[in-house]
């Protein structure tokens, strides 16, 4: 054992016949891992598709008290394939709508001054059926998009939000990120979550619920509601519509108990949605160049 008390290989002074004085050779420890004690130990604790940096909080299997909650896989149809095509452009077609895009994404910008210009609902509605064409995991969807128009209602989210919002200002975020964003002009005070005609609100759904009342696991459910919401982002930038991205802190409880949402969803983001108001402003920010953001190799 080392002095921490973990069970390594030891470097001891060598005494064969014939080494040369001064020589080491390395020694295992007599309770160091076997190659088949490492792998008893993996199928007890491993979760193979769970990434330990990412932290995905998606349970790998049933637990055994969970009885027939859940669902069983082998219970599941078998999904037919239909054959795929997708549109081949020319090369220097490529190129021109790639930059046409990037240019398009590139004028996207946090916006907290948000007009209450009425927004149509079947272009709210169009940007959210984008959203969901996101991929996830095992075809699994589960993002639930809650689209607040209720004056009332998001008076109320709003009255949430800068409750929390001030105690996390003035007491569980740090100086240094206080400081971080009072060059950007932001507080615990959100007009426009009262000004905006939409809020959006994204919850993930842990896992899902069938008609027949039984759970069904929602593999990496974060990941796979973040790239929708990257979506949708862009899928408001293309109507014309602006937003901030807003993770309200300590708000997720609140905000699902006041929309009467299931115990299987989790706030994961507020968007305010709608037109820049007639006199918004935006901190005159630079993003990285490409030779910052990529490498080939």
């Amino acid at each position: 054992m080392n002095e921490r008390g973990s069970s390594v290989p030891t470097v001891t002074e060598c005494s064969m016949p014939g080494a040369q004085e001064d020589g080491y050779m390395l020694v295992k420890s007599k309770d160091a891992e076997t190659p088949s004690s490492r792998l008893k130990a993996a199928k007890v604790d491993s979760r193979p598709w769970v990434d330990q940096e990412v932290q995905d909080d998606t349970e790998l299997e049933q637990r055994e008290d969970e009885g027939d909650d859940w669902v069983d896989r082998s219970e599941e149809q078998d999904i037919p394939h239909v054959p795929y095509s997708a549109m081949r452009y020319p090369e220097e077609t490529m190129v021109e709508r790639s930059k046409e895009f990037y240019r398009l994404l590139n004028q996207r910008r946090t916006v907290r001054l948000i007009s209450p210009e009425p927004v149509p609902r079947e272009v709210i509605d169009n940007v959210i059926l984008t959203a969901g064409t996101a991929p996830s995991g095992a075809h699994t969807e589960p993002w639930t998009f809650v689209v607040v128009s209720d004056p009332e209602m998001k008076h109320q989210i709003r009255q949430i939000v800068e409750e929390e919002e001030e105690v996390n200002y003035r007491q569980r975020m740090g100086d240094k990120w206080v400081k971080d964003l009072a060059k950007l002009r932001t507080n615990w005070i959100k007009d426009y979550l009262d000004v905006a005609p939409y809020l959006i609100l994204i919850f993930k759904q842990t896992y899902g619920i069938l008609p027949n009342n039984k759970k069904k696991t929602h593999y990496y459910n974060e990941i796979s509601v973040s790239i929708a919401s990257g979506i949708l982002l862009a899928a408001l930038q293309n109507v014309g519509l602006v937003t901030v991205t807003s993770t309200p802190l300590n708000c997720g409880p609140q905000l699902r108990l006041l929309l009467k949402r299931p115990a299987n969803e989790k706030l994961l983001m507020l968007l305010p949605v709608g037109y820049p108001a007639p006199d918004a402003t935006v901190p005159e920010l630079e993003r990285k160049p490409l030779e910052d953001i990529v490498v080939h190799i």
